[in-house]
């Protein structure tokens, strides 16, 4: 470590790092892994709650507009009231906003969706006629495409009382991020992890993004410790999907990445980026699927690749045509 390096370590160390989060169960489950990892690395954190626009409102998140869960945050970050923000990855907006930078986006939880059934049935088994509730464009769309008769719900709220509606008997079953529920330790309620072929997850799903001030370079290199390569790589190729089709993040696009092992013309193991992206009719009338495999050093890349494949087939027109009103609204990651 060089003299300037073992510096900026030691200013790190001397102040108790302010981390900004909702308040929320799951929000702040969430930044208290970002904390946890900060002190064992020897950085002194504590968390610190700010109320959003999102958590204040119970309209529905697309007329509330863009960044509603993580507007605030940004402004305590601006301000200095907090030195790192946490967020639940898919609630960014998709531009890049130069005064903050993502220092790390940590190891992803698993980010396929869940069902939460009744009876501890699993999709197929659910009666036509069943009623699921979602709060998303894309898991709704995805589950009338599927053709089971269901009748798919409007859900409000965050994860205890979406969950507590099938508990209630009030529905009989939801989709909610498994993330969400593996970070509250409530996995024994799932009663089935849904096959991205069946539900593509929302871009980002299951990862968080830690935030400074750009102009922190100290702290920015600090938190890059915490930072995982694959998870972003994955991040940035599911977020250049949704950018490059123009959606915002309640539109029913969905997009998977995963690093697969792959091997070259010589026979020797590389790794490889697989993206996979869907866009629907919010009718479930249609829903458009694109996939690439390609180099991981070009995330983005791949996901304006797929992204292009999709638009060149009328993503557009679909996602703005056979739509409705989706009242829901709920917690990050939910």
């Amino acid at each position: 470590m060089t003299t300037t390096d073992a510096a900026t370590s030691d200013r790190a160390a001397t102040r108790t790092l302010r981390i900004g989060t909702r308040g929320s169960v799951l929000a702040t489950t969430q930044a208290g892994t970002v904390r946890d990892a900060l002190i064992e690395a020897g950085h002194p954190a504590e968390l610190v709650i700010i109320t959003t626009k999102g958590d204040k409102s119970q309209a529905p998140v697309e007329t509330i507009g863009v960044g509603v869960f993580t507007a605030e945050l940004r402004e305590a970050l601006a301000d200095g009231r907090v030195d790192v923000a946490v967020h639940s990855y898919k609630d960014l907006p998709t531009a890049q906003e130069p005064s903050f930078t993502i220092a790390a986006v940590p190891p992803r939880e698993d980010p396929r969706d869940a069902l939460v059934a009744r009876d501890r049935l699993v999709l197929g088994e659910l009666p036509a006629g069943s009623r699921i509730g979602t709060s998303a464009p894309r898991r709704a769309s995805q589950l009338r495409a599927l053709g089971l008769g269901l009748e798919v719900l409007p859900l409000r709220g965050n994860l205890d009382t979406r969950v507590g509606k099938v508990h209630s008997g009030e529905l009989d079953a939801v989709v909610v991020a498994r993330a969400g529920l593996a970070r509250v330790g409530r996995l024994d309620e799932v009663t089935e992890a849904l096959d991205p072929v069946q539900m593509l997850p929302a871009p980002a799903q299951g990862a968080l993004a830690v935030e400074c001030r750009s102009e922190d370079t100290d702290l920015v290199s600090v938190l890059a410790e915490l930072d995982d390569p694959a998870t972003r790589a994955a991040v940035v190729a599911e977020r250049a999907v949704l950018a490059e089709l123009e959606a915002g993040c309640t539109a029913p696009v969905g997009a998977l990445a995963e690093v697969v092992e792959s091997l070259d013309d010589d026979g020797r193991t590389v790794w490889e980026l697989s993206v996979r992206g869907a866009a629907a009719a919010v009718d479930g009338s249609e829903v458009l699927r694109a996939s690439v495999v390609g180099t991981i050093d070009d995330p983005a890349g791949l996901g304006r690749a797929v992204a292009r494949d999709l638009l060149d087939r009328g993503a557009r027109d679909l996602m703005t045509e056979r739509t409705e009103p989706d009242p829901a609204r709920g917690d990050a990651d939910d």
